[in-house]
């Protein structure tokens, strides 16, 4: 891997938070993700079940973990499998995980080669009342492909028919989204990485470069600082482009007098970064520009704020909402019949700022953590405002990644990257 190594104790860590909250006489099953083909004998590149890393670090394919916190042999209450490696393996893919690695990466003490799981697992589950089944249940999901897992759940239901069932996502959903130190602190580098990036990118952009160009910089800076690349795909939107949500073609020619909307973060050891940026292509903000972009900073500001203990994440949306209304009264682009007539489903302020402001952020972009309860102390979000008008071929969405505190305001983990007017114009014009 690129990354450093993690300190084993940060799963050790997770799966105790896990198995805290499982039923007696219960196994839990995790599964690697699998290798994507693309076509002949080309694949994706591999990237790991985020589950699985959380609780174990391990991150290569076919391996999986099972907790059974109340096997009769102690040595079955953490069990690892990993692909059996040896020196033609190595020679051909690289060195894979010996037993001994899986343990000073997991701090799992037992440790199988994948050949031996149908064995093992059917002895444990003699002793097993419930199974825990791994499914993805984020609000945004959309899974077309069969994984792994779901390979692994058909095969389990009818090997083992006379056993109960349990999901584990409602206490993943409970347990990823508080984040370990060590977890902000992994985030922070990737953050970090993000800035390198973004700072890169300031002195290259002008009239005249092609927006796959600037995705390139970013790339360079990031490959450069251990990072596998973006953590999500980059959106490099200028001129209208930037009022298209998920604009990803990034292949048009940056004009003098456009704003470039530069959604794109890196990652580091699988935790992302989730940064957004609007600049002027020529190094210098119109009137207009400035006017739009700061109401967008004060949205933004604002929404930050609410960022503490015991905030409602569907309340502080209506609340961030109230706010753009005004900013968008103030720049005329509403006016109060405007807000006097909207449909309390989707309010005025919706025709030029349509997506949410916030949402998790940790080993997933859009990470797994609770939405319908009050937010806590070291929960990781993005805000991210942002004002689209086509008519002025102009989008502007300014977005940073912050740790809520116990008290006080939270962390802002991207404050050492550019966002006033000033700064990014000096940065640009150096």
């Amino acid at each position: 891997m690129r990354y450093d190594p993690i300190d084993s104790n940060l799963f050790i860590k997770n799966r105790a938070k896990f198995t805290a909250r499982m039923k007696p006489k219960s196994i839990a099953v995790f599964n690697s993700n699998d290798i994507y083909p693309v076509g002949a004998d080309s694949t994706l590149p591999f990237q790991q079940s985020r589950d699985l890393f959380y609780l174990s670090g391990v991150d290569q394919e076919e391996s999986i973990l099972v907790l059974f916190p109340d096997a009769i042999d102690p040595k079955h209450r953490e069990i690892l499998f990993v692909r059996e490696t040896n020196e033609h393996i190595a020679i051909w893919e690289g060195a894979k995980l010996t037993k001994e690695k899986a343990f000073e990466v997991s701090g799992i003490k037992t440790v199988y080669w994948l050949k031996d799981f149908d064995k093992v697992f059917f002895d444990v589950m003699t002793e097993a009342e419930t199974v825990y089944f791994n499914t993805n249940e984020h609000y945004r999901q959309a899974v077309e492909t069969q994984t792994r897992e779901a390979r692994f759940i058909e095969w389990c239901k009818e090997k083992f028919p006379a056993h109960k069932w349990e999901r584990s996502n409602p206490i993943l959903q409970k347990i990823r989204g508080v984040k370990e130190p060590q977890e902000i602190t992994l985030l922070q580098r990737a953050c970090t990485i993000t800035e390198k990036g973004f700072k890169r990118v300031l002195g290259f952009v002008k009239p005249g470069v092609w927006e796959y160009e600037i995705e390139a910089e970013y790339m360079h800076e990031f490959l450069r600082n251990r990072s596998r690349g973006f953590s999500y795909t980059p959106i490099v939107g200028s001129g209208f482009n930037a009022c298209v949500l998920h604009y990803i073609e990034n292949n048009q020619q940056c004009k003098d007098g456009d704003m470039l909307l530069m959604d794109a973060g890196a990652e580091y050891a699988n935790y992302s970064s989730d940064m957004t940026r609007t600049i002027p292509v020529n190094g210098r903000f119109t009137p207009r520009q400035k006017e739009v972009y700061n109401a967008v900073l004060r949205v933004k500001n604002e929404a930050t704020k609410m960022l503490v203990p015991g905030t409602l994440w569907a309340e502080y949306h209506k609340e961030v909402g109230k706010i753009m209304t005004s900013e968008l009264l103030g720049l005329g682009l509403l006016d109060k019949a405007d807000v006097q007539n909207e449909d309390p489903d989707w309010p005025a302020y919706k025709k030029y700022f349509m997506h949410g402001t916030s949402h998790h952020i940790g080993l997933d972009t859009h990470d797994y953590g609770a939405l319908k309860t009050p937010m806590q102390a070291d929960m990781v979000f993005t805000v991210e405002p942002g004002i689209y008008i086509p008519g002025e071929k102009m989008g502007i969405r300014l977005e940073d990644d912050l740790v809520i505190q116990e008290q006080g305001a939270p962390v802002n983990l991207m404050k050492n990257i550019p966002i006033e007017v000033e700064e990014i114009e000096e940065y640009m014009n150096k």
